[in-house]
């Protein structure tokens, strides 16, 4: 059977023990929990009572996940964690485009070269070593 959460808040809508046996979980990255949560997890709560469940997050051990588990209602369960992976999923795609727009202003502004490859400019016009000055 499993023992129960310990969390002292159960939502009332969350029925007790039923809804508490067998949560969905999945895990998700350290990193884009405040995107999807809010800082200091304040959209838990809303999220909550929209969806009808009941959240707990784990921080796990040495690595960059956080385990999620989802508590209530069968379907409001499999509803809520496909939202939720949705939103991490999104969220990371949002996070890598990120990197990428970033790369590729690093490439175009040649910062990423060891400095001796980078040309020098020319100091009275601003143009590139074929100036001719």
């Amino acid at each position: 059977m499993g023992t129960l959460p310990k969390r002292k808040d159960i939502p009332p809508w969350v029925k007790v023990p039923e809804d508490l046996r067998g949560p969905q979980v999945f895990r998700v990255q350290t990193a884009l929990l405040e995107a999807m949560f809010g800082p200091g997890g304040s959209r838990i709560p809303y999220i909550e009572q929209v969806s009808r469940t009941m959240l707990e997050l784990k921080v796990l051990g040495s690595s960059n996940l956080t385990e999620v588990k989802v508590y209530g209602n069968y379907l409001y369960k499999l509803r809520t964690t496909w939202m939720l992976q949705s939103m991490a999923e999104r969220h990371r795609l949002r996070w890598e485009r990120g990197m990428l727009k970033l790369e590729d202003a690093m490439n175009a502004l040649e910062l990423n070269k060891p400095l001796a490859e980078v040309q020098p400019v020319c100091n009275q016009c601003n143009l590139g070593p074929g100036c001719g000055q």
